[in-house]
């Protein structure tokens, strides 16, 4: 696909307080009729910072205003990764993040008004896989990369879109509950066996799965985006209300503290009663 002339080049402006040596860009390109392919580099692995997300936005409404229907196939032209995620701690440290960058951008993919399919040609972690699941579909290199929900091991909650998209898109729940509470890590062929993506394989592998589900043809329809909203509604409503959900988290946050603080409560009590010695918390 990279032997293809550009369509269009997008530059993602440089982040604030960044190291890396290069901007990075996005570059789309026709490899066949009507696919369009949008291959990303934003070093050293793709996070998904604002100036990424507005890029990979912008980019999504350019073909979708200048050019036909057709398919959006999103890779990435830094082979170890698909997106290794948010940049975590500046993330949360920002207000406005989810609301104003993370969220649109997921809205935006999981209700195109054309078919979208993740190529993961490396590993896509944490919210790199989650904006993978919001593709209509996943093709991974069966060669190279896992996917993995590693919050666990950071220390990172999920939030309701994160959770939501899994629920709605996994066959099973087991295999979300390997995924959030163990962080496992899914090669392709057991990712592909797991349900969480769809195919294996590269460039023509993705070609030839376009051809074979006549996805080229399908997203000529009208409605296709608005089937998609419906058919995905808990996973929009939870990224239209993300000014809510910050105000129940925060309620959710005082209420654990309260929770714990009675526990610890309760405890100390119970040592009182006993006799038995204080433990060093």
């Amino acid at each position: 696909m990279s032997s293809v002339q550009p369509l269009f080049v997008l530059q993602v402006p440089p982040s604030s307080g960044t190291t890396a040596s290069g901007n990075g860009s996005i570059v789309c390109v026709e490899p066949a009729p009507q696919v369009y392919v949008l291959s990303f580099s934003s070093p050293p692995d793709n996070r998904l910072t604002p100036a990424f997300n507005a890029t990979f936005l912008l980019a999504l409404d350019i073909i979708e205003i200048r050019f036909s229907k057709g398919v959006v196939v999103s890779t990435s032209s830094i082979t170890k990764f698909y997106s290794n995620g948010l940049d975590y701690e500046k993330a949360v440290k920002d207000p406005t993040f989810f609301r104003n960058s993370l969220y649109p951008l997921w809205w935006r993919l999981l209700t195109y008004p054309m078919p979208t399919i993740a190529l993961i040609n490396g590993h896509a972690f944490a919210g790199g896989l989650m904006t993978a699941m919001m593709h209509d579909y996943r093709i991974m290199n069966p060669h190279k990369g896992f996917l993995c929900l590693n919050e666990l091991d950071f220390g990172a909650p999920l939030t309701s879109p994160m959770a939501s998209i899994f629920r709605v898109k996994l066959p099973a729940m087991s295999t979300l509950r390997h995924m959030v509470l163990e962080s496992r890590r899914y090669p392709a062929l057991e990712a592909l066996k797991e349900g969480i993506i769809d195919g294996i394989g590269g460039p023509e592998e993705t070609l030839a799965f376009i051809e074979e589900m006549k996805l080229v043809q399908k997203g000529q329809s009208k409605s296709y985006g608005r089937i998609k909203e419906e058919l995905y509604r808990e996973v929009v409503k939870d990224l239209e209300v993300s000014d809510g959900m910050a105000k129940m988290e925060a309620a959710k946050d005082l209420e654990r503290s309260r929770r714990e603080l009675d526990a610890r409560h309760r405890v100390g009590k119970w040592e009182n009663d006993t006799g038995r010695e204080r433990s060093k918390i």
